[in-house]
């Protein structure tokens, strides 16, 4: 899911444009005029890509980002052990309660998940799937804050 696929899914549900993170600060520029929802769409946006990511690179989870039902719980299958301990770190960088949370990260995945399954072709392969969704990580951590230790929570230094 390229940056402008990222972009796709924020539009499609009529979410606010994210804002890149600051290089020097690895921080989103702080803006009091900013809505807070902004900074919910800022926190779930990247954090739900990223995790989609990480769990289609396990062929396992390839194989149920291609084939499981869109109404799927998916921060359950994202997150695994650590669902809770995501879903605390983004409600508590957006000021939002752990239910808000769930149910955005839900609307989200279920949008990138439905885009995902256009760009793979009908007899596409869980390789093309790992592609797609590899293809865009580092544009996609443009975007998240390092502040909400998302690397850590899913076990990827690398995203921090």
């Amino acid at each position: 899911m390229s940056n402008s696929r990222l972009q796709t899914v924020q539009e499609n549900l009529g979410c606010p444009p994210l804002q890149k993170v600051d290089p020097n600060t690895q921080e989103v520029k702080n803006n009091d005029s900013k809505p807070q929802e902004d900074r919910f769409t800022q926190a779930v946006f990247p954090t739900t890509r990223t995790a989609l990511y990480k769990y289609s690179r396990a062929d396992e989870g390839a194989e149920t980002i291609l084939h499981t039902e869109l109404s799927t719980a998916w921060s359950d299958f994202i997150f695994g052990d650590h669902k809770e301990q995501v879903i605390g770190e983004i409600a508590d960088y957006a000021g939002r309660t752990s239910e808000e949370t769930v149910k955005k990260i839900k609307i989200v995945a279920v949008e990138a998940v439905r885009i995902i399954r256009e760009r793979v072709t009908v007899n596409g392969s869980i390789i093309d799937l790992k592609n797609i969704l590899a293809d865009s990580r580092d544009d996609v951590l443009l975007y998240l804050p390092a502040s909400m230790q998302i690397g850590k929570l899913l076990h990827d230094n690398a995203l921090d």
